[in-house]
């Protein structure tokens, strides 16, 4: 079978010096090239399921939204812990109560790890409920002489390689909401009925991991963690807020055909909210200054993320605060770093230096993923456990040095037994990935990489305030 590729000139890095802040509306990001979007061929089917969608009921809502917002002001001060994660690409299909428990379950560990050895609160954002959209490289992809679009996820179009499933379909703008709603719903049930409950983390256990390398390290601190509950019930009697936890969503904002028709005003809060999701974020492809994901950013009240690569300079990087945070407002704005373990000790200083320069109020976040993807030689593309390690490592210890913090982590990880990344507690090679290779698009960490990373994060920084 062959394969070529036909290229979308993409250039997210090509920044003007500054964009005009002209009055902004949810559609005004119409007057501005937006990139990475589908091409759909009825515009009137288009506006037809973009005005169904804008009639449903919102996903999230404004006072959670601002609680987040809340919650990341506190960790800009260093108070409290970003821990984002979820799949790379959801799938309709994985819209089932075992995955999203198990997605959640992951979480929630990884969460409890980090509250024992941090001894802070931990922000639990999940990247999912919404995260159906990809971007592309190219437009098309041709196998075999047949041209078709690409595969832009589920809320674009199929999978398949055939034209009926590459057609953009706005039907599925529909679908994507009706899935997202099904996801918080089962979500928001599970925690509201004691799923989180600090003082049962048993109910978290996955049976697949029962001989995981860490089980008995982690049991050992689930033990600690009862001891002292029962300990602090004993002496002061039940306390409830141990059975609930706060947990919000995330996606990257990409199709901004979606992100606008859940874009709402709501009663006694002033300004426009997505309310597709509590913390959307602008791609790497996407953030060019003069852009219209950054002219749609501009406007909401949500708390926003910008995915930070190594080609951005300061000169490019601090137009685009100046644009989406222009009061310097806590919990605004998010920085994600991802340069990989190679590149990050000398790209990363120099726009950290900036940012304190400009005295800008920023929480710096790390993606140790995304810049250490690479092609083993039977064609998986996989990421090693030691360059997620130690580009996560690198970041602690540059923030470290230039006086700042980071603030929290950005993953992709699934709670299903997965052969995706290379490495880790189990040592997976590159025959192991044929074992179960499920991801759509990038390779995730399992349930088992996942929890060494979270008490590998809790080591380094323990360490790193010793040593300090």
């Amino acid at each position: 079978m062959s394969h070529s590729i036909t290229s979308e000139v993409d250039d997210a890095s090509a920044h003007p010096s500054s964009a005009s802040l002209a009055p902004w509306a949810p559609d005004s990001w119409q007057q501005r090239q937006a990139l990475q979007q589908p091409s759909y061929d009825d515009p009137d089917e288009l506006a037809r399921a973009g005005a169904h969608l804008a009639q449903l009921p919102p996903l999230v809502t404004s006072w959670e939204v601002l609680a987040l917002k809340q919650g990341i002001a506190a960790a800009q001060d260093g108070k409290s812990f970003l821990l984002q994660g979820g799949d790379c690409a959801e799938s309709f299909a994985d819209c089932t109560s075992p995955v999203i428990s198990n997605r959640l379950k992951v979480l929630l560990q990884m969460s409890l790890v980090l509250v024992h050895g941090l001894k802070k609160p931990v922000l639990r954002v999940g990247r999912f409920a919404g995260q159906y959209a990809k971007p592309r490289s190219a437009n098309s992809e041709t196998c075999d002489g047949l041209t078709l679009p690409s595969f832009r996820g589920d809320v674009v179009n199929g999978q398949e390689f055939t034209a009926e499933a590459r057609r953009p379909d706005p039907q599925r703008l529909i679908q994507a909401h009706a899935h997202s709603a099904l996801t918080m719903n089962f979500v928001r049930a599970l925690i509201d009925g004691g799923f989180a409950d600090l003082r049962h983390p048993e109910y978290w256990d996955l049976a697949w991991v029962e001989h995981s390398p860490l089980a008995a390290e982690y049991r050992q601190m689930v033990a600690a963690i009862g001891d002292s509950l029962q300990f602090m019930e004993t002496l002061a009697g039940p306390v409830t807020s141990f059975s609930k936890v706060d947990f919000f969503t995330s996606h990257e904002a990409l199709l901004l055909h979606y992100e606008q028709a859940l874009t709402r005003q709501v009663p006694r809060n002033p300004g426009w909210f997505n309310l597709s999701t509590h913390f959307p974020w602008i791609g790497m492809r996407t953030a060019a200054l003069e852009g219209a994901h950054v002219e749609y950013f501009r406007g909401i009240r949500n708390p926003i993320a910008v995915k930070v690569g190594p080609s951005v300079t300061p000169d490019q990087l601090l137009p685009l605060i100046e644009v989406l945070n222009p009061h310097d407002e806590p919990g605004r704005l998010t920085l994600i770093h991802r340069m990989g373990n190679a590149g990050i000790g000398s790209a990363l200083p120099p726009l950290i230096d900036a940012v304190k320069r400009q005295g800008r109020r920023v929480l710096w976040v790390a993606d140790p993923m995304h810049g250490n993807t690479e092609s083993t030689s039977n064609g998986h593309k996989t990421r090693r456990f030691d360059n997620i390690r130690g580009e996560l490592d690198q970041a602690f210890d540059i923030h470290a040095a230039a006086g700042t913090r980071l603030g929290g982590v950005h993953l992709e990880l699934t709670g299903e037994d997965v052969t995706e990344c290379l490495g880790g507690a189990r040592d997976l090679s590159e025959s192991d990935l044929d074992r179960a290779y499920k991801s759509m698009v990038d390779p995730r960490l399992n349930y088992e990489q996942s929890l060494e990373l979270a008490m590998l994060i809790v080591r380094k920084s323990v360490g790193a305030k010793q040593s300090g």
